[in-house]
């Protein structure tokens, strides 16, 4: 065979591979669904549970980096702490070791078969779980197939002497090996990839066990490297959940090394005793290194935590999110207490979305990436607690529900969905100003002192203000059943209309007179639309304050609380 032969199968191989455990993981994530981050996110109560959630999902998308990038996010969003984090960190190190177990199982033979197994059940079944594990098979199936190939192609290089010296060189020299097997696994993108190839070489007299291990551990640091470039630019909860993966794996290579010869050893004994063949024999010693690594780590969680404090410095904007206000132990028992402590869930999300609704303002008015970041990060903690609330919610609809607590549940619904609606406007804006952002600095390329933000304009400012008066005003009315304040955002919604419909003329016109880029106004009009479809919500959830968002609902309580008296105009009820 000669050279290019070897380097086109040996690419090939090595393509089909990291194809086969891409798509055998993406399959195993669509299997789970959504239950991944809810695995990360309510099994972290202890640092044992937490390195099981880590392991689990790790197994279940075949990658730790994937673990780790959903790890950050819960933390930027306030859903975990930091310590929470490192414990799935060292899990995910654990769980991405089963993809050298499931290498080291001798079925390359029956690639191909379990390929057509996996492409029968993709191509011609149309149930969606049938379909997920089609997926799962065809990667499985392919990611053998890979290997193969890459063992073909890679078995001539016994014979080389160039390689034969490398390998002495390695079995010589552990710290060369380890930045072999950092060096390889940051090209690949894959640690596992890499003990793809180093079991093949093992498995075929290519390379002593001398020289495999130490590429083993290197394969360890080359995987944060991902983590690492994930960080760039991003918070600094997602700086310091990096920083404290490489410390991790960094720390555990350097004991391991200190350890080699008696490591070494001891995976050679085992190989003996339980008769492992050669790819399980690094299969076992990666995932002894990886056990050995977390049972000693785990206890120093906390002073991993305070040292990645210390080289990340800078204020975390982690969101402070109560999580202990849905019991479901009481629903059941005592219905109506759950609906109360919805209600108290639903007030703090109300704080959420007007902390958004804030955020994305002030995004607007400067333009900066953190407040932009900062929007994004308050969307995902007002998207998750709708989802909470809606699950529980739901279980409590099951239940017996006298006619009033009946009606309140209903209420307590709809103001759910509203907020989540102010929430998903505040994010469109976002995208709205982001892209006009964009496309203003490539029209002024070439003029960079002309460079001003965008839509900038006194009557939209003024339109924000009074929408962030509303949504403001209406959660405040909610949470403390204030008539006075519902009244105030029903009449505040007529200035809203109307200083809408002015801007709109107004922009219209400089359009026509050739001020601004022509395709701001699609953009602009955007953003008014959102401003006006969130003070809509803002009025419901003030209609429902009022009692009269609905025909059924009684109006004649109204004037007792006289809130129209603490209202300049009097309010037209529809």
């Amino acid at each position: 065979m000669d050279v290019q032969q070897i380097i086109f199968q040996f690419l090939g191989g090595l393509g089909i591979f990291l194809f086969g455990l891409k798509y055998m993981g993406d399959g195993l994530q669509r299997s789970a669904g959504d239950n991944l981050r809810d695995i990360l996110n309510k099994f972290t109560s202890t640092p044992f549970r937490e390195v099981l959630a880590g392991i689990v999902v790790t197994v279940l998308i075949q990658s730790s980096s994937g673990t780790t990038v959903l790890t950050v996010g819960l933390v930027s969003a306030g859903f975990m702490k930091l310590k929470q984090a490192i414990g799935i960190v060292m899990g995910a190190n654990i769980g991405t070791t089963i993809t050298a177990f499931i290498i080291g199982f001798d079925i390359g033979a029956y690639a191909l078969p379990i390929i057509a197994a996996g492409a029968l059940l993709l191509f011609f079944f149309k149930r969606p779980f049938i379909n997920s594990l089609g997926q799962v098979i065809f990667g499985f199936g392919a990611l053998f197939y890979g290997l193969e190939l890459m063992g073909d192609g890679l078995r001539p290089l016994e014979n080389l002497e160039v390689f034969t010296d490398a390998m002495v060189t390695l079995s010589q020299n552990p710290i060369l090996g380890v930045v072999s097997g950092t060096l390889f696994t940051f090209m690949l993108q894959s640690s596992s990839a890499t003990i793809g190839i180093l079991q093949e070489l093992y498995s075929q007299g290519s390379m002593s066990l001398d020289a495999a291990l130490p590429i083993l551990f290197g394969s360890n640091i080359g995987t944060t490297i991902t983590a690492i470039l994930a960080a760039i630019g991003a918070s600094v909860a997602a700086k310091r959940t990096s920083a404290s993966h490489v410390i991790f794996n960094l720390s555990g290579t350097i004991v391991i090394l200190l350890l080699l010869s008696p490591f070494t050893s001891l995976v050679s004994y085992l190989s003996t005793q339980l008769s492992l063949n050669a790819a399980m024999q690094i299969a076992f010693a990666h995932g002894m290194f990886n056990v050995f690594n977390v049972l000693v780590q785990m206890w120093f969680i906390s002073q991993i935590a305070a040292l990645v404090t210390k080289l990340v410095p800078g204020d975390d904007a982690l969101i402070e999110y109560d999580s202990s206000n849905l019991d479901y132990s009481i629903i059941q028992t005592a219905p109506s207490i759950a609906l109360n402590q919805a209600k108290l869930e639903i007030e703090q999300m109300g704080e959420f979305v007007s902390e958004e609704f804030k955020s994305m303002f002030d995004y607007y008015k400067n333009q900066d990436e953190k407040s932009r970041l900062n929007t994004l990060q308050l969307e995902e903690v007002v998207n998750k607690i709708d989802g909470y609330l809606t699950e529980y919610l739901m279980l409590i609809s099951v239940e017996d529900l006298p006619l009033q607590n009946s009606t309140e549940h209903a209420k307590l619904v709809d103001v759910t969905k509203y907020l989540e609606r102010i929430g998903d406007h505040s994010e469109n804006v976002i995208k709205n100003i982001q892209e006009a952002v964009k496309a203003n600095k490539k029209h002024n390329k070439n003029n960079k002192d002309k460079v001003e933000k965008v839509f900038y304009d006194d009557d939209l400012v003024k339109l924000f203000e009074l929408v962030e008066e509303n949504i403001k005003d209406a959660v405040e009315s909610f949470s403390t059943d204030s008539y006075a304040l519902a009244g105030k955002v029903l009449k505040r919604e007529k200035d809203v209309n109307k200083l809408e419909d002015d801007i709109r003329s107004k922009f219209i016109e400089r359009l026509n007179k050739g001020v601004g880029l022509p395709s701001d106004g699609i953009l602009f009009v955007d953003i008014v639309s959102n401003l006006e479809r969130m003070s809509d919500h803002s009025t419901k959830i003030a209609k429902h304050t009022l009692g009269m968002r609905y025909p059924f609902q009684k109006q004649s309580k109204i004037p007792r609380h006289g809130y129209l008296k603490e209202v300049a105009e009097p309010i037209e009820l529809p």
